[in-house]
C-alpha cells in the first residue's frame, strides 16, 4: 500500500514543461523514500554497484571457454635458401595462401581464477551494501529536512495562536481604558505586544517557506512545488530494541555500512587466498581446426588438440611479496571494520540516550505549556477585575510564547531522535 502511495510522488519528479507542478502531500516515510531514491550520492553509489556487477562478468569470462574464428589470405614468396634446400635456388614465384579455421580454449581447473571470481562476487555485494548505506544517509537527510519544515509550520500555527491571544487582550485593555478602570498605558502595552507577536508571525512564515524550499531541493522536486506536510511531530513506538546491548547487536546485523566493510574484508581475504592458490597447477585444453591451401578449390583440413598442465615453479619471488602486501591490506581493512563496529555501537548508545532524553523533554515542555496557559488565564482574570495591569498579562503572554516554542523544539528533538535511532539501528525504512 505504501509503494502505491509513493508512485504518484515519483512521477512528479520528472519536469513538466510549461506546467506548474501539482501540489504534493507528503508524509515523513514518503519524504524519506524519495530522498533515498533521488539523492545524488545515492545514485552514484548505485552506479558503482553496477560497475562491481560488471566485474563479475569479467572474472567469469576467464573461466568460460573462448572461441576465435580466423580467415586469412596471405600473398607471399619464399626464399629457398632460407630452408636449406640444396636443389632449390632463388626466390619462388608469388603465391597466395588461403587459411580458414577456428581456435578454442577452455580452463578445466584453475584454483586462483575460481577464488578471484568469488572475490568479485563478494565485491559486488559490498558495493550493494555501500549503495544502501549512502541511500540511508540521503534518506535521513530528507527526513531531517521534512522535520525542519514541519517544525517551521507548527511555529507559524503557534504564532497565529499567540496573535489571537494578543488581539483578545488588546480588546480587553481598550474596553477597560474606555471604562476608566485602567490607565491608557495599559492599552499601549497591549498594542506593543500585539505588534511584537505579529512581527514574530511574519518571521515564522518566512522561515516556513524557506524550509519548504529546502525540502523540495532535498527531494529533487521543482522549487515552485506546493508542499503539504501530512504528519505531525507526535511520537510512535519504533518497534526496535531499546536495551543498549540488544540494540548494538541488532545494529551490527542491520547497518549497511557494517555489511559493506565486512564484505570488503572478505574480498581482500579471498584475494590473498587467490595469490596463494597460484602455486596450485592448473589444467586447460586447446584445439584448433584449419582449412588451408593455395587456392579456394584446393583447401585441405588440419587440426590439433592439446591438454596443458601448468605447474608454477619460480616467478622471481613476486608471489611472496604480493602475499605480504595483500596481508597488510587485509590487516588495515580489518582495523577499519573494527573501528566502524565500535562507531556503530557508540552511535546506537548515543541515539538511545537522545531518544530517552527527548521524550522526557516533551513531557516537561507539555507541563510547562499547561502552567503558562493557566498563568495567562489568571493574569487576564486579574486584569479584568482591575486588580492588576497589563504588565502581568504581557509577562504571562511572553511566558506562553516561550512555552509553546519550547514544546515545539522538544517535539522536533524527539522526532529527530526517532529518525536518528532508526538510522543508527539500520532500519530507517521502518519509520511509520
Amino acid at each position: 500500500m505504501f509503494i502505491r502511495a509513493l508512485v504518484p510522488l515519483l512521477l512528479l519528479v520528472a519536469p513538466l514543461a510549461a506546467q506548474s507542478p501539482a501540489p504534493v502531500t507528503l508524509t515523513l516515510p514518503q519524504a524519506i523514500a524519495l530522498g533515498r531514491q533521488h539523492g545524488v550520492n545515492a545514485a552514484l553509489a548505485r552506479i558503482n554497484e553496477g560497475i562491481a556487477q560488471a566485474r563479475i562478468g569479467e572474472r567469469r569470462a576467464e573461466l568460460l571457454p573462448s572461441l576465435t574464428a580466423i580467415a586469412a589470405a596471405t600473398p607471399q614468396t619464399l626464399n629457398y635458401a632460407e630452408f636449406g634446400i640444396p636443389f632449390a635456388q632463388g626466390v619462388s614465384d608469388p603465391f597466395t595462401v588461403w587459411r580458414f579455421g577456428a581456435r578454442a580454449s577452455a580452463t578445466v581447473f584453475d584454483a586462483s581464477l575460481i577464488t578471484r571470481y568469488r572475490a568479485a562476487e563478494d565485491s559486488a555485494l559490498a558495493s550493494g551494501a555501500d549503495a544502501r548505506a549512502v541511500g540511508e544517509l540521503s534518506a535521513a537527510a530528507a527526513g531531517l529536512a521534512y522535520l525542519r519544515a514541519l517544525s517551521a509550520g507548527e511555529t507559524v500555527q503557534a504564532r497565529e495562536a499567540d496573535s489571537a491571544v494578543a488581539a483578545s487582550l488588546l480588546d480587553q485593555a481598550r474596553q477597560l481604558v474606555r471604562a476608566g478602570v485602567s490607565a491608557p498605558i495599559d492599552g499601549t502595552r497591549s498594542e506593543v505586544q500585539l505588534a511584537s507577536v505579529l512581527t514574530q508571525l511574519e518571521v515564522a512564515r518566512n522561515q516556513r517557506d524557506r524550509a519548504h524550499l529546502d525540502l523540495a531541493r532535498t527531494l529533487d522536486l521543482p522549487p515552485e512545488t506546493r508542499l503539504t506536510l501530512a504528519d505531525s511531530l507526535s511520537g510512535a513506538d519504533l518497534g526496535v530494541p531499546t536495551d543498549p546491548e540488544a540494540a548494538v547487536a541488532f545494529a551490527l546485523e542491520h547497518r549497511a555500512e557494517v555489511e559493506a566493510e565486512r564484505g570488503r574484508s572478505q574480498v581482500l581475504h579471498s584475494s590473498l587466498q587467490a595469490i596463494g592458490r597460484e602455486y596450485i597447477p592448473n589444467l586447460s585444453v586447446t584445439g584448433q581446426y584449419f582449412q588451408s591451401g593455395q587456392g579456394l578449390n584446393s583447401l585441405a583440413g588440419t587440426y590439433s588438440i592439446g591438454v596443458q598442465l601448468t605447474v608454477p615453479l619460480l616467478d622471481g619471488f613476486r608471489r611472496p611479496a604480493r602475499e605480504q602486501e595483500q596481508q597488510l591490506r587485509l590487516e588495515a581493512q580489518e582495523l577499519r571494520q573494527h573501528d566502524l563496529e565500535r562507531q556503530v555501537a557508540t552511535d546506537v548508545r548515543q541515539a538511545l540516550l537522545d531518544l530517552s532524553s527527548a521524550d522526557h523533554q516533551v513531557t516537561l515542555a507539555t507541563e510547562r505549556l499547561r502552567l503558562a496557559e493557566r498563568e495567562l488565564t489568571q493574569a487576564s482574570d486579574r486584569f479584568a477585575a482591575g486588580v492588576a495591569g497589563t504588565i502581568e498579562t504581557t509577562s504571562a503572554q511572553g511566558g506562553l510564547v516561550a512555552a509553546r516554542d519550547v514544546l515545539i523544539q522538544a517535539r522536533v528533538n524527539a522526532a529527530v531522535a526517532r529518525v536518528s535511532a532508526l538510522r543508527a539501528l539500520g532500519v530507517l525504512d521502518r519509520l511509520q
